[in-house]
């Protein structure tokens, strides 16, 4: 658990250094925005790591066994780019910058592979929630790290030093893997043209055609209430009259707290009740916290209730992606858990990046209250989907564990 908790760390940490952050750093060169709005598009790789997933399934590299060998390689290779990038200068080596902010996303989505591939095959069945909410835990505390700290110190420091303090704290993420136990030995693929085509036919084939895409279908849209929200929270606050200062102290700091105290609790009770139980739950806490916000549209430039609305709506979505990540990870064969995980989150990010992109246009149209409400609306299909495959009144058991199980 504590090796978990590290290794979320150091799965969030690169993410806002190629994205925020750096945007900031941007800013503050005078870099036009357009320039800035494209730079967006170095982050493609999160998106696309189901590419190249499938050679961590297939290859081994010759240290730290199958899955901690990936993490220790991806971690050094980013403390050195991270680092790197402090030497950049934006105002007059803009494309040198681009290629070095490819790089770390980069390679921090094939750490995130790796971890996530770690993840599903260590956790017990009955640490399944534990694990996921730790693991939450650690990636909030560092985007928290990433995104408000390196700004305070941005004000404080040159830029180059503070990348170069952040390259620093992915030590943790090294600490993490070094101590970590190895997980049980699974058979991996034979070939890498099996470790493409085999994840694919066992999933469909365990869970049948329709089954699947009914899976697919929820990924999807499970989380897509919660998108709309997030895309809009702050040009909400903003034109409600809320400072910069105000919401970055808060939903930076207090809403990431209520975050994480969420993926605990949620865990906990995952623990408890089960991943189909959890599902439900926590996907109409989730759906219904977006209530909080039609009451602030309602209220205006409240800040007591500012305070409830970005907590409640916070917890609840902790709760929710701690389900979620348990969900994912009991859909995954340990065989494949590499490949197969990446190619579901990546459909996680279809509602985060596409789905939820008209979210602006429409609250252009509606206004934020009835925003606010459509928000609820769209996670109702979701929701929808739940009795088809995770029923309510099925046993409070922990999740399967396809692949490893039949090899025990």
């Amino acid at each position: 658990m504590a090796a978990l908790l590290l290794l979320g760390f150091s799965s969030g940490l690169p993410f806002l250094l190629t994205g925020n952050t750096l945007k900031a750093w941007m800013t503050e060169e005078n870099i036009n925005l357009g320039t800035i709005g494209w730079l967006s598009l170095v982050t493609l790789p999160y998106s696309l790591k189901f590419l190249w997933s499938p050679l961590l399934d297939r290859y081994k590299l010759p240290f730290l066994g199958r899955r901690r060998g990936w993490l220790i390689a991806t971690q050094i290779a980013l403390i050195v780019a991270i680092a790197f990038m402090g030497w950049q200068k934006p105002g007059t080596a803009l494309q040198l910058l681009a290629i070095n902010a490819i790089a770390i996303a980069f390679l921090s989505a094939t750490q995130d592979i790796a971890a996530d591939a770690y993840r599903t095959d260590v956790l017990e069945k009955l640490e399944v929630g534990a694990g996921a909410g730790l693991f939450v835990s650690g990636y909030r505390v560092a985007i928290i790290v990433a995104g408000a700290l390196a700004l305070i110190l941005a004000d404080r420091m040159p830029w180059k030093s503070v990348y170069l303090l952040m390259a620093l704290f992915m030590v943790i993420g090294i600490f993490g893997t070094l101590f970590a136990p190895e997980p049980k030995k699974v058979t991996p693929p034979d070939s890498l043209a099996q470790a493409v085509i085999l994840p694919f036919e066992e999933f469909f084939q365990r869970l049948g055609i329709y089954q699947a895409l009914l899976s697919l279908g929820f990924i999807v849209l499970y989380k897509l209430g919660d998108a709309f929200l997030s895309n809009m929270s702050t040009p909400f606050l903003l034109k409600t009259g809320f400072t910069k200062t105000d919401i970055g102290a808060i939903q930076l700091g207090m809403g990431s707290i209520a975050t994480i105290v969420g993926a605990l609790a949620g865990g906990s009770i995952l623990s408890q009740i089960g991943i189909n139980r959890s599902l439900w739950v926590f996907g109409l806490l989730q759906a219904l916290s977006n209530f909080v916000y039609f009451l602030l549209a309602v209220l205006g430039q409240n800040y007591q209730f500012m305070v409830i609305a970005i907590n409640v709506e916070n917890f609840c979505g902790g709760l929710g992606t701690a389900a979620f990540i348990g969900f994912l990870m009991s859909l995954c064969n340990q065989r494949f858990s590499a490949t197969q995980y990446a190619l579901l989150s990546s459909l996680m990010a279809v509602s985060r990046d596409i789905l939820a992109a008209p979210a602006g246009a429409i609250a252009e149209i509606t206004g934020w209250q009835m925003f606010f409400l459509i928000s609820i609306a769209v996670a109702v299909p979701g929701l929808l989907l739940l009795p088809f495959f995770a029923p309510w009144n099925s046993k409070a058991v922990a999740m399967n564990r396809p692949g490893l199980d039949d090899e025990e």
